[in-house]
């Protein structure tokens, strides 16, 4: 009973943070529709990162660490409520897809409906965070199955 009760509050943990990304990513940091001119993407990786990296004396401090390390962070919660939730998530091939399609579409509907941009590098960092996190997640695991036989065998 508690394992039911404890996937509940994973799902709505998952849900809730979800409904959070997705107004950050669609109305937060000031975001609003652009009704005229192009499509903005970057299908160039690391050039956007190189942008930051190389000219970081024309970027604010504010900006330049939620460029960098809040595309890192802000998905890292991922890397371990994607295998609490989804059994098949436990192998890193499967985490990746059920991690990274879903955020390819939504850099994508970024750039359609013209409230920000579809980058590559955005994914990249995205996917870096919630690759670290799934990292730890799966160091966790193994260590508590190596306690858990190691306390059977009464070591």
């Amino acid at each position: 009973m508690a394992a039911k009760s404890f996937r509940k509050w994973i799902w709505l943990l998952f849900a809730g943070y979800t409904a959070c990304l997705l107004y950050w990513m669609f109305l937060g940091f000031g975001r609003h529709h652009q009704a005229n001119g192009p499509f903005m993407y970057n299908l160039i990786p690391l050039k956007t990162l190189g942008i930051y990296i190389f000219h970081i004396h024309t970027f604010s401090w504010r900006t330049w660490v939620i460029n960098i390390f809040g595309n890192i962070g802000v998905f890292m919660p991922y890397g371990w409520l994607l295998p609490c939730l989804f059994c098949g998530a436990g192998r890193y091939w499967r985490f990746a897809l059920y991690f990274g399609c879903p955020l390819v579409l939504l850099e994508m509907l970024q750039m359609l409906l013209r409230v920000g941009s579809m980058d590559i590098d955005d994914v990249i960092l995205n996917g870096l965070g919630a690759s670290i996190s799934y990292g730890v997640y799966r160091f966790y695991i193994s260590h508590k199955k190596q306690n858990i036989t190691a306390q059977d065998r009464g070591v």
